[in-house]
């Protein structure tokens, strides 16, 4: 029954993808705050499928620890949900995102007019400085944006050893010189990394209090590691038992 109720799913998530795309064509015309909009509108039904397809509910807790304004988010990384969550959190994301997403239909198209970060993850120090250019340009502008970023590089088990790639975090931190807001969850309980299944349960996405801006390199990557690892493990215990249930 698991598996079926996930291919169904699967058929929700890119059947919704594209007929929402196809639709909201004219948006690429529009402003980038439209088209961010729409990208919103579609993680609410990726929510609405798994709810009544998977049997799985997704909270999202910590508001309280949301600010207005410029600041880098770090997420946990544990599956693809993962990259639309922070349109629900936050007001005006930007996410540090793959290249080769660019080139999926429909999706590149979004990410692009919504001015996300593509990045390649072999590049070198040339890749860097783009990056950092880009985030500067996109974050630091006008009402200021939320820089999104998965430290850990790509998506993990859940309760696997982390493996976090500190360039990226670190040079963002120093660079653009804000605030640091740790976001934890147990995603991939429900929604594994690789793989077809979703389980029924509950997905919790926390905001953890902020790290400030101005500390060194190695005390805000100790800070943020132990703030992520712990609030995700205690959010993996809390799935693992309504799963039992």
């Amino acid at each position: 029954m698991i598996l079926l109720r996930s291919l169904v799913f699967v058929i929700w998530l890119y059947g919704t993808m594209a007929t929402l795309a196809i639709l909201g064509l004219p948006v690429l015309f529009l402003p980038r705050r439209v088209t961010a909009s729409l990208i919103r509108v579609y993680a609410r039904l990726i929510l609405f499928g798994l709810r009544w397809i998977c049997g799985i509910r997704v909270e999202l807790k910590g508001h309280e620890h949301i600010r207005d304004g410029a600041q880098i988010v770090a997420g946990k990384h544990q599956a693809m949900l993962d990259v639309f969550i922070p349109f629900l959190f936050f007001r005006d994301p930007v996410v540090i995102m793959k290249r080769e997403l660019l080139w999926y239909p429909f999706l590149g198209w979004y990410a692009l007019k919504s001015s996300q970060i593509p990045i390649d993850r072999d590049g070198g120090a040339q890749t860097m400085r783009r990056m950092l250019k880009a985030a500067k340009s996109r974050v630091l502008s006008g009402a200021g944006r939320q820089l999104v970023i998965f430290p850990e590089g790509t998506r993990t088990e859940p309760g696997a050893p982390p493996a976090y790639k500190p360039a990226g975090i670190r040079a963002f931190y120093k660079n653009l010189d804000l605030p640091i807001i740790p976001v934890a969850t147990n995603s991939g309980h429900c929604w594994p990394a690789h793989g077809l299944i979703r389980k029924p349960g509950i997905v919790v996405y926390e905001v953890l209090p902020e790290i400030d801006a101005g500390l060194s390199q190695k005390d805000m990557l100790a800070t943020l590691q132990a703030r992520l690892e712990a609030g995700s493990n205690a959010l993996l215990t809390r799935g693992e038992s309504n799963q039992n249930e």
